[in-house]
């Protein structure tokens, strides 16, 4: 009885070291950040993926919240999207292992200089993957439901952190 005590005990200590406590760091994609689309390397079935594009980048500011075991990190600072049928603010949620956004939209589809975009529903998710070096990588695949550009784009992601300037001062 006392050897079955033991191994009860030493197998329920270790199940309690090994699972995650209260007190374990929340996720956390806070601060400043450079995300940048690889749009010249985009893919998919879509018109718009054959159609040329440079990559592009924007700085923004992450803010994370956890509450009730979910963690978000919502965009709380950077630029004004051109297209407004985005969803403002852009809001990230923690699946465990990357910052997931789906969201859904209208697609402007350019049709060409001068011609009026053609704007349909389209439905995105964006995922960025924290990585050993304090980045973010991931994709972002966006499905257009109708109209001339309907099919699919993806391109990958990646966010930087954007660190402040050494004060020539020290610290």
């Amino acid at each position: 009885m006392r050897k079955a005590l033991l191994v009860f005990a030493f197998v329920g200590g270790l199940l309690l070291a090994w699972a995650p406590s209260a007190s374990a760091a929340d996720p956390s994609w806070s601060g400043d950040y450079s995300l940048k689309r690889f749009a010249a390397s985009k893919t998919g079935t879509s018109l718009a993926a054959r159609q040329g594009e440079p990559d592009f980048s924007d700085t923004y500011t992450f803010a994370t919240s956890c509450t009730s075991g979910t963690c978000v990190a919502t965009v709380v600072g950077g630029p004004k999207p051109a297209n407004p049928t985005l969803p403002q603010p852009a809001t990230y949620t923690w699946d465990g292992t990357s910052w997931v956004h789906p969201y859904d939209w209208q697609w402007d589809c350019y049709m060409g200089e001068g011609v009026p975009k053609v704007w349909a529903p389209a439905h995105s998710e964006a995922y960025y993957t924290p990585q050993p070096d304090g980045t973010l990588t991931g994709s972002w695949r966006t499905d257009i439901a109708s109209g001339p550009c309907e099919g699919s784009v993806i391109m990958q992601v990646a966010a930087y952190p954007v660190r402040p300037p050494a004060s020539p001062f020290g610290s």
